[in-house]
Parts: structure tokens; C-alpha cells; sequence
């Protein structure tokens, strides 16, 4: 302990995960400082980054305002039950991660820390959250997931910076009209798992909103705002009570993931086929048919339709093949369609588009069999692509592949690269979610 506290000291980052501890060291909230004659003060820096996660503490104790340099506090993973109010006088936190404890209730003084950006407060036994939350102006990524939280504070409609926002798997029944309102800046956004039963038709006023999850919850509509979503990626509204989608959602061409599975849809709007979706769940459903107009959606990899009442489609194409599907249905309209050219095989670039869309879920982007030769800009339009991998096997003199990590913008080799493809014919490129990549800045050149 005495060698990692030194260590601390010097460093300023101080990580006790995995320790079995049952309470913090009093050097902790010393802020380092052991009293010992032989330690050059003047050398020491001040505790500015505490991991303190998956250990078996109870207490935080106030002594916490001790650390007043702290940016990154993660006590994840205890069996903490409160936090104390000293919380607030950590002018310079940026990061808290309480998730995995017990916590039933928080200080309002939390919201004095005002230099908060990311609050992890996921899987505890909250009911509320503190409205003196929006009094953190810089506060970007709040999560508040698995907890029994019943309603949001109006007054967090002011954190306007919101950008990310997990509600997931708590007890709400309604959200403010104001909220979506204010948080134009929302990218995602996780209601999945609660008790509302509309959405409100204010949600159009999120254009930068990429992800919105509303599965397992008891929504009965769509409002028609919902094509004022121009950047909408991914929907999932799987697990509702959905008797209709509104056309207007054919409106939203960035979408590329569309979930409406186990809902009481009797039918898929014409209109909506005029998106160019890579994945559409429309399993367990009341549809008795599609329209043919479907077929046109040669973007499509995957269509899913088990679970419906389909009397115009034969079983062995419910349960077959998309490919064959969207064949089968393009062979239903009518020749004056099929002659305007409007079902024509998309271009490579339509088939780039698609799949970078799936991969917006799936953090990979498979470019598999589409004879690219270098790398397409659209590979570059996320900043979760990090990973690059040729497919076909490398000649004589060729350079390996590299690690590209997009948002730091350096590289690094990859010592063992992974070969996909077919035939070593193709190419593939695969975006791995940056988390799972221990990452670190090369040394320069």
C-alpha cells in the first residue's frame, strides 16, 4: 500500500479497485499527505484522479471536501447507501461514477459541483434525482439507469448541453414536453424499460438525436414530429402497445435501424418504405401482408417477421431469406413501376450508407464483398470507427494494417491482424467500440 500511495503522490492518479476494501485509507482523504518527515512535500501533487470501484465500502466519509483537485471520483461497485453533502465542494470534478451501490438518495449540494460532465448513477435504489443537477451547466452524459425513479425534475430541462441521457429500467410515466424542448442537444437517449404510455410530440425538437430507445414501455403512438429527428439512426420501439407507425417517419433518411417488434401494428405505411434501413423488426405483430412497395428497400440485410398473422406471404418466405423476400415483393408491383427504374440494384455508395448506418448499433462496419480498394470517407463519419482490417491476404512488401483511432487521430500497428473475407478477394473493414481497446498514444516518431 505504502509503494502505491508514493506512487499517487507523485502521480496525482490514485487506483484501489479490486481490494476488498471495507473502508478508504485515512491518507486518501489526507490527500495523500502520511505525516512522514521523509516525503518531499514540494514534489508531491494533489489527488486528482480516485478509483475506488468494486470494493466492499459503506461510507464515503465528509472528509471527501479534503480533496479539493479531484476531476475523476469512480466508487463504483460498493455497497455505498449515501453520498455525503461534501460532494459539492469538489469545484473541479468533471466525472463521477457511483453506479453499482446502494444508494437511495442523494445531496442537493451535488449540484455545486458545477464542474461536473459525466454522472454515472446506473443500478442503485434511487427515487428521484436532485433538481440542483441543473445547476452543472457543462453536465453532457447522465445515467440513472435500473433505479426506481419515478419522475424527472423540471428543472433539469436546463442542462442544456445534455448530449446523452440512460433512463432505462425505472418507474416513468410521462415526460415534460418542456424537456425535449431544451435538450436540442441530445444525441442519445434511453427511456427503454419504464411506464409511459405516449411520446411526446416534442421530441421532434432533437435533430442531433442519433439513438432513441423507448422499447418495453406501454406507448401506444408515434407522433408525426417524429420526422423533425433529421439525424435518427437507430429506433427501437419494440415492446409497446403500437396499433400504427405514422408515414412520416419515410422522412427520416439517416435511418438505418428500425425496431418495432412485439407491438398490435395491423399494416407498414406506404411511406415508410421510402427508408433505407439495414435492419426493420416487424416480428410479432397483427400484419396480414406488406406492401409491395417494401421491395424497393434493396438496403435492407435484415427483415424479421415471425410472429404475424401473414396471409399473403407463403411461410417459407416469412421465414426465409430477405433477399428472396424483397424479390418476391418487387415482383408484385406493377410494370409501369419496374420500368421507371425506381427498383434499380443500389450503387456501391447506397450500399456503404447502409451499412455504416448498422454499424452505428453494432460498432462493426462490415464492407465485405463490395469490391472497395480503399478506405470510403463514409468509414470516417463516426467516431467509433478505431479498427481497420484488410481482408485479402497481403503481398510482398506490403505494409500491415494499422489501428486508427478517428477522434485522437493517431496510429498504431496492429502486431496480429485479423483476415476477413471471401476468397481473400474482398474487403472488410470492422469498427470496434473504443472501450474495448486499451489505447495509448505512440511514442513520437
Amino acid at each position: 500500500m505504502d509503494r502505491i500511495l508514493k506512487s499517487a503522490r507523485e502521480s496525482g492518479s490514485l487506483n484501489l479497485s479490486n481490494r476488498s476494501l471495507r473502508e478508504i485509507p485515512k491518507e486518501v482523504y489526507n490527500n495523500l499527505d502520511t505525516g512522514s518527515q521523509d516525503e518531499k512535500w514540494w514534489e508531491g501533487v494533489d489527488l486528482q484522479k480516485l478509483i475506488l470501484a468494486h470494493n466492499n465500502l459503506e461510507v464515503l466519509r465528509e472528509d471527501l471536501r479534503n480533496l479539493s483537485s479531484l476531476v475523476v471520483l469512480n466508487i463504483s461497485h460498493n455497497k455505498i447507501s449515501s453520498l455525503p453533502a461534501a460532494i459539492g465542494d469538489l469545484p473541479l470534478l468533471k466525472s463521477l461514477d457511483a453506479s453499482f451501490n446502494q444508494i437511495n438518495t442523494l445531496p442537493e449540494e451535488i449540484g455545486l459541483a458545477t464542474a461536473l460532465v459525466k454522472v454515472d448513477l446506473s443500478n442503485n435504489c434511487l427515487t428521484e434525482l436532485p433538481a440542483s443537477l441543473a445547476k452543472c451547466p457543462d453536465l453532457l452524459e447522465l445515467k440513472a439507469s435500473n433505479n426506481t425513479i419515478s419522475r424527472i425534475p423540471d428543472a433539469l430541462a436546463g442542462c442544456s448541453k445534455l448530449s446523452k441521457l440512460d433512463l432505462e429500467g425505472n418507474k416513468l410515466v410521462t415526460i415534460s414536453e418542456n424537456m425535449f424542448a431544451s435538450w436540442t442537444m441530445l444525441t442519445e437517449l434511453n427511456l427503454a424499460k419504464n411506464l409511459l404510455t405516449t411520446t411526446p410530440d416534442s421530441i421532434g425538437a432533437l435533430p442531433k438525436l442519433i439513438r432513441l430507445d423507448m422499447h418495453q414501455n406501454k406507448i401506444t403512438s408515434i407522433p408525426p414530429s417524429i420526422k423533425g429527428c433529421s439525424s435518427l439512426a437507430e429506433l427501437y420501439m419494440g415492446n409497446n402497445l403500437l396499433s400504427s407507425i405514422p408515414a412520416d417517419i419515410g422522412t427520416l433518411s439517416k435511418l438505418g435501424i428500425l425496431d418495432l417488434h412485439s407491438n398490435q401494428l395491423k399494416e407498414y405505411p406506404v411511406g415508410a418504405c421510402n427508408l433505407k434501413l439495414s435492419f426493420l423488426d416487424l416480428s410479432n405483430n397483427s400484419l396480414s401482408g406488406l406492401p409491395a412497395e417494401l421491395g424497393k428497400m434493396t438496403t435492407l440485410r435484415k427483415l424479421l417477421l415471425t410472429g404475424n398473422p401473414m396471409r399473403t406471404l407463403r411461410s417459407s418466405l416469412v421465414s426465409g431469406s430477405t433477399t428472396a423476400l424483397l424479390k418476391y415483393l418487387r415482383s408484385r408491383l406493377s410494370s409501369d413501376e419496374e420500368g421507371s427504374g425506381s427498383t434499380s440494384i443500389p450503387t456501391k455508395d447506397d450500399q456503404i450508407a447502409a451499412a455504416r448506418r448498422l454499424s452505428l448499433s453494432s460498432k462493426e462496419l462490415d464492407l465485405s464483398g463490395l469490391g472497395v480498394t480503399s478506405v470510403p470517407a463514409a468509414a470516417w463519419e463516426t467516431s467509433d470507427v478505431v479498427k481497420l482490417e484488410k481482408a485479402e491476404q497481403r503481398g510482398e512488401g506490403e505494409e500491415e494494417p494499422y489501428l486508427i483511432w478517428c477522434s485522437d487521430c493517431f496510429t498504431r500497428r496492429w502486431p496480429s491482424p485479423t483476415i476477413i473475407g471471401h476468397g481473400g478477394t474482398g474487403n472488410a473493414l470492422r469498427s470496434t467500440a473504443a472501450a474495448a481497446l486499451p489505447m495509448r498514444q505512440p511514442a513520437p516518431s
